[in-house]
């Protein structure tokens, strides 16, 4: 037998990245109450005050939000006064915690780590088993994933991206548009209600995102949208539109390289696809320093990966990467595909390309 030399600073280093973890991710819990509550909110609005005056202004049970706040000044999020026994949230502090922050409030991210959690049981018997865990399993996934994404959409899908990407000028003139997987349909409501020029048809399997989606176009008094509950793997449309659009919509298909296919055969000629993906590399070496590589991989696991093989699909996952994109572009006729970035969104990609 051979006794393996314990590098004794690596493994105390390690010991504390463990320790870290751990508080860490029973803080992540708390910032979600914190989120769903309204506390960050509450507090951000606050001088420095008591925990019964801080209960008070969310609405709140004093006892629950004296040991909460306990939580948040041993993570540092809240500073505390011991002489008054008062607390206060940083400025700071509160530009990544309040729903103000739009795209930056990372509690909404927070507020998506109980919901994966609660299938972690039944993932964990696929690692045996096999097989996967379907989109049903959670059901208010459509709008948890609407809190993580609309905030971004809200503030930079008409006036950023869509320029960005080369389709603010041709939505504006007027052309038929339709969006892949478009869930509870707040990015198609948008386009629409910014271009009413042109016409928007949002499809997805979900009768209950599509209903919401309607709900929405209909109190925003929009009459060119419109929404369709449909499996896109079976389509079946040809030459029908000018722009076709998809938002995080095809990394979990059960049949991606289908879906785009179809996509490039639902194109007129010369007809434009936009896609925002993940943002990474299909080669995991080089995603060590992506700012969300834990939680993306997490997130993949627990949700987009294990969703499509529960259908018997391809399981591509969140992080597929650019290189795996782009070659099953080309693959479903694709020839010219470009990518672009922009710098206020960390978690995302966005392809262009063109059916010539």
């Amino acid at each position: 037998m051979t006794t393996q030399h314990i590098d004794q600073q690596k493994a105390d280093s390690f010991a504390g990245q463990m320790l870290a973890a751990l508080n860490n991710s029973a803080t992540v819990l708390m910032l979600s109450i914190g989120h769903r509550t309204g506390l960050f909110q509450a507090m951000s609005k606050l001088p420095s005050a008591t925990s019964g005056d801080i209960a008070k202004a969310a609405g709140l049970q004093e006892r629950y939000v004296r040991e909460w706040l306990g939580n948040m000044v041993v993570s540092r999020i809240v500073d505390y006064d011991p002489k008054k026994r008062q607390f206060a949230m940083p400025a700071e502090h509160a530009m990544f915690l309040t729903p103000e922050a739009g795209p930056n409030n990372m509690a909404a991210y927070a507020d998506a780590i109980p919901v994966f959690a609660g299938v972690v049981g039944q993932v964990a018997e696929c690692f045996r088993k096999g097989g996967g865990v379907p989109y049903s399993a959670v059901p208010n996934i459509q709008e948890v994933i609407a809190r993580l994404t609309n905030p971004l959409y809200d503030a930079y899908l008409v006036g950023s991206i869509l320029p960005l990407v080369g389709l603010g000028e041709r939505l504006n003139v007027g052309v038929e548009v339709a969006d892949i997987g478009c869930g509870q349909g707040h990015a198609v409501n948008l386009m629409a209600k910014a271009y009413p020029q042109s016409s928007f048809t949002g499809f997805d399997f979900s009768e209950e995102g599509v209903a919401v989606a309607r709900g929405e176009a209909q109190s925003w008094g929009l009459t060119n949208a419109r929404f369709e509950a449909k499996d896109v793997a079976n389509l079946g449309i040809a030459n029908r539109f000018d722009v076709i659009t998809s938002f995080d919509a095809i990394h979990d298909q059960a049949e991606p390289d289908k879906v785009l296919r179809n996509i490039w055969e639902a194109l007129k000629p010369g007809g434009i696809y936009f896609m925002l993906d993940e943002a990474g590399s299909s080669n995991l070496e080089e995603n060590l320093d992506h700012p969300l590589g834990p939680f993306l991989y997490a997130a993949s696991v627990l949700h987009c990966m294990t969703v499509s093989l529960s259908q018997g699909g391809a399981g591509l996952g969140t992080m597929w990467g650019e290189q795996t994109a782009r070659q099953m572009l080309r693959e479903a006729g694709f020839k010219n595909v470009t990518t672009k970035k922009f710098e206020p969104d960390i978690e995302h990609v966005y392809y262009t390309c063109a059916k010539l």
